[in-house]
């Protein structure tokens, strides 16, 4: 299957319904998702700095241009990128950044408004946003403030994000860390007919965004996370079984 065609596929997904987007790592856990049925992928930059012995916002560009390759490259799957702030501190930076990315084969990316421990400001958050969707191409482009991940908890604040990002050409919105879902449901109509993404957390269940009319649902980095844990418990039994000999 060509690009074109993974991202047709990919826009399709966002046009109706709602589809779940598992994050894989690396090429066997994309090719294992792809077993089990799921319709689409996506990067996560938390599991791609953990698969190399770093943390979140640790990865470089080069490094994050290399993983959204290899798993665009694992499977048929359209795969959206975890692009993080884009690289850079402006929309130029951005923009060129974005191209680099589009050109791993990836289906989608996304942008996000974190500046350092903060956020950008509105008018410069809104300037990347149409940078990147300039540089995007076929691509799909979301957009994200990570309003609620910086203790901005604010939805109104988040909303008026979302809504200025929509105007600015991006494809998808997305504001990681929400939790209500009667906030969920107000961001679904604010952004309305684009798609919302939602981050699966703090005990949302997928049938109630369903409902809500969430288009489409991320997991981030909790699948690696779990890989981590297990790989963590079952090293540390092992070492234990011979700790008293």
């Amino acid at each position: 299957m060509t690009v074109s065609e993974r991202r047709a596929r990919f826009r399709a997904l966002h046009e109706s319904g709602c589809f779940l987007l598992p994050n894989p790592w690396d090429i066997g856990s994309a090719v294992r998702l792809a077993r089990l049925g799921f319709k689409a992928l996506a990067t996560s930059s938390s599991a791609a700095a953990w698969a190399i012995g770093k943390e979140d916002y640790e990865i470089t560009l080069d490094q994050a241009l290399a993983n959204m390759a290899l798993i665009a490259g694992a499977t048929d799957l359209p795969v959206n990128a975890d692009f993080e702030t884009g690289f850079a501190n402006g929309p130029e930076g951005v923009a060129a950044n974005v191209a680099k990315a589009v050109e791993t084969g990836v289906a989608g990316l996304s942008i996000e408004d974190r500046q350092g421990d903060g956020l950008r400001d509105d008018d410069l958050a809104v300037e990347c946003v149409a940078a990147a969707k300039a540089a995007c191409g076929n691509a799909l482009l979301v957009a994200r403030t990570e309003a609620y991940l910086v203790g901005i908890g604010n939805a109104d604040f988040a909303i008026r994000r979302l809504r200025a990002f929509a105007e600015a050409g991006a494809d998808c919105l997305y504001a990681p860390g929400v939790k209500d879902i009667a906030v969920i449901r107000a961001m679904v109509e604010a952004v309305a007919p684009k798609p919302l993404n939602v981050l699966l957390m703090g005990g949302l269940k997928p049938a109630d965004l369903v409902k809500a009319g969430v288009r489409r649902i991320s997991v981030g980095g909790s699948l690696a996370w779990k890989a981590w844990e297990a790989f963590d418990a079952a090293a540390a039994e092992l070492r234990a079984s011979l700790a008293d000999r």
